[in-house]
């Protein structure tokens, strides 16, 4: 079984994580990837919409994934479009310069100074958007557009095919298919690029230290949200303002809940502590899981199925290499987590026929990983043509098996409300993988020597 010492050699160091950063911005290589991709056509990408909290104020804005990937480009109210061919190009429509809006809501980069700053061919105001469109989709084969997420664009993107169609007597052809531009920037986002690596580094950097934070502070009489605050300030503090998903920080029973979000119960000696939480850097996710005992100290059943569950994980993840198909490290965790259940009288039977059955989804009812990158759950499809995708170097994506058993007649009383989740990002390398999170503490003896050191 892999250790977690050959787990670490698997690790490419960087001598300061947090802090290094890729200098030469990788959108517009991006988006000439994407119009070779095109061939012949426009694709138009917009940024995500400001979303109302309360009245007159704000969700803080968050960009679109997708336009992001293309553009880098943070402000609302833009929209991308690459006009593909013989000679391809890239047009930002944004807002205008406005220094009455400026001094409420701070700075604006305007057209002019978002072409020269993120290296467009062209920059407009979004006021000229609806006129330009159909004169950029006149004569061209096919518009390329993300269909079907909001109706209201929806409607915009055929009104500008309308108004191409309705100069069919003039002799201008309309686009005669619409695609799916998220096909393309699917396949384009699921192998990252040294950019991208280089941040999720930094991301995983923060997280492994917001983990370690939450580990010294926790304590019997402690609320969920103590530790939860404990994991937000070493975001803050790192220049990370936000969570990449809801933390979960469930104890004793809360950790059988998957998705457990309330983080309030007051947190008890013997219990288990669940914490499932990443920061968001630059749009980059991380995603890390841990369990630890809150008293500092595993009783004898949580350990079990603790190593049950971390032997399962460095299964997993010596299973992530260029070659293996995406459902290979979720067999090789299934396979040990299985037979544990068999050892642990949770149940009954030869491996092949509790897997046949599976009757093991009672404890493990989820996969052992997702695809990770400015996604938590990032685009990529699992599969192509009907088989598991193939790994290779730059897919980047978690390891987190788990194991969740709640009270049961058939369920030997010592392992009642245990819940067990590990969870660590990995990336594909050319030799096997590089384990992004492995400075977070995961085994028994370095989990025991750290929780409730600090203050």
């Amino acid at each position: 079984m892999p250790t977690l010492q050959a787990e670490r050699n698997l690790v490419t160091r960087n001598p300061d994580p947090m802090n290094a950063r890729a200098s030469i911005t990788p959108h517009p290589e991006r988006r000439l990837r994407l119009a070779a991709s095109m061939g012949r056509g426009v694709a138009v990408v917009a940024t995500a919409p400001e979303r109302t909290r309360n009245r007159d104020t704000h969700h803080p804005f968050r960009f679109d994934s997708y336009f992001h990937y293309l553009t880098g480009f943070g402000e609302p109210g833009s929209v991308v479009v690459i006009v593909a061919g013989e000679a391809p190009k890239s047009l930002l429509f944004c807002r205008e310069k406005d220094m009455e809006r400026e001094i409420w809501d701070g700075f604006r980069h305007g057209p002019e100074g978002a072409r020269e700053r993120f290296v467009f061919d062209e920059a407009y105001p979004l006021a000229a958007l609806d006129e330009m469109m159909p004169k950029l989709l006149a004569d061209q084969p096919a518009l390329y557009a993300d269909i079907g997420g909001d109706a209201a664009w929806d409607s915009r993107v055929i009104g500008w095919l309308n108004a191409v169609r309705a100069q069919v007597r003039t002799g201008i052809v309309a686009p005669g298919e619409i695609r799916d531009i998220r096909r393309i920037l699917d396949d384009m986002r699921v192998v990252k690029d040294a950019h991208e690596l280089d941040t999720m580094r930094r991301a995983a950097a923060i997280s492994s230290e917001a983990h370690k934070r939450a580990m010294r502070a926790t304590k019997p009489g402690r609320h969920e949200y103590e530790i939860e605050a404990e994991l937000l300030h070493e975001f803050y503090r790192h220049g990370s303002r936000s969570p990449a998903y809801p933390s979960i920080v469930a104890s004793g029973p809360n950790a059988c809940v998957l998705h457990y979000v309330e983080n309030d119960r007051l947190m008890q000696a013997g219990d288990l502590l669940l914490i499932d939480a990443g920061c968001e850097l630059e749009g980059y996710a991380s995603d890390i899981t841990r369990t630890f005992p809150v008293s500092g100290k595993f009783s004898g059943a949580q350990r079990d199925i603790y190593e049950l569950v971390l032997a399962a994980q460095a299964a997993a993840i010596a299973a992530v290499r260029a070659g293996n198909h995406w459902e290979q490290p979720h067999e090789a965790a299934l396979g040990v987590l299985v037979q544990g259940f068999i050892d642990f009288g949770l149940c009954t039977g030869t491996r092949d026929a509790v897997l046949e059955s599976g009757d093991y989804r009672r404890f493990y009812m989820h996969r052992t990983g997702h695809w990770l990158g400015l996604d938590v759950h990032d685009a990529g499809d699992y599969k192509q043509d009907g088989a598991w995708r193939v790994l290779q170097p730059g897919m980047t994506l978690t390891v987190e098996p788990g194991c969740y058993i709640r009270p049961g007649d058939d369920v030997p009383e010592a392992f009642w409300n245990i819940g067990v989740r590990i969870e660590d990002d990995v990336v594909v390398t050319a030799d096997g993988c590089e384990v992004l999170t492995i400075a977070t503490p995961k085994s028994v003896a370095d989990v025991e020597a750290l929780v409730g050191t600090g203050p």
